[in-house]
């Protein structure tokens, strides 16, 4: 009896193990079931396709540094409201595809350096935004696009009490929402 005992302790642990262990046929059918690979490419890589499905990735034009859009700040000359040459590119490319999206919108920010009162660099920011919105509606950007704020001489962006500091104090910033 003591043999048959010990026979019986020392088979059950073998046949639980072989219970709970699977064949091969059953783990071919289960893979059957699950998520399917798909082979390899002959590049091996990552494809992807661009919105107009000619393939290759496409880069937003507001953030591409080889864009006019990636350029936003456009500087004035003391006390004066008017885009100076070097900035109507900009300005224009800006309208442009303003014009091209219809859903995209910015907000013009208005600033002034800190010569002239408090009250005076508001109304120099916000006449330096609307000839800046002024060109884009022009150029073919909805009025409902565009929206003006002064910030006059509160939004420093150069802390310095000189010339440099002024001339980069002077600037409407384009800000897409």
């Amino acid at each position: 009896m003591k043999c048959f005992t010990k026979l019986t302790f020392a088979i059950l642990p073998l046949t639980l193990l072989a219970a709970c262990a699977s064949t091969p046929d059953e783990q071919a059918a289960s893979s059957d079931t699950g998520a399917q690979t798909q082979p390899m490419t002959s590049g091996g890589g990552a494809q992807s396709m661009g919105a107009d499905g000619s393939g290759g990735t496409q880069m937003n034009p507001l953030n591409d540094p080889n864009s006019l859009l990636s350029k936003r700040v456009i500087y004035f000359d003391f006390d004066k409201a008017d885009i100076r040459p070097e900035f109507r590119d900009i300005v224009q490319a800006h309208a442009a595809y303003l014009g091209q999206n219809a859903n995209v919108s910015v907000t013009l920010e208005g600033h002034a350096d800190e010569r002239g009162s408090r009250e005076y660099n508001i109304g120099l920011g916000e006449r330096r935004a609307i000839a800046v919105k002024n060109v884009l509606t022009l150029q073919g950007a909805g009025s409902s696009q565009v929206e003006t704020v002064s910030y006059g001489e509160e939004r420093p962006v150069a802390m310095g009490h000189d010339e440099q500091s002024w001339g980069l104090n002077r600037r409407v910033e384009i800000v897409y929402r």
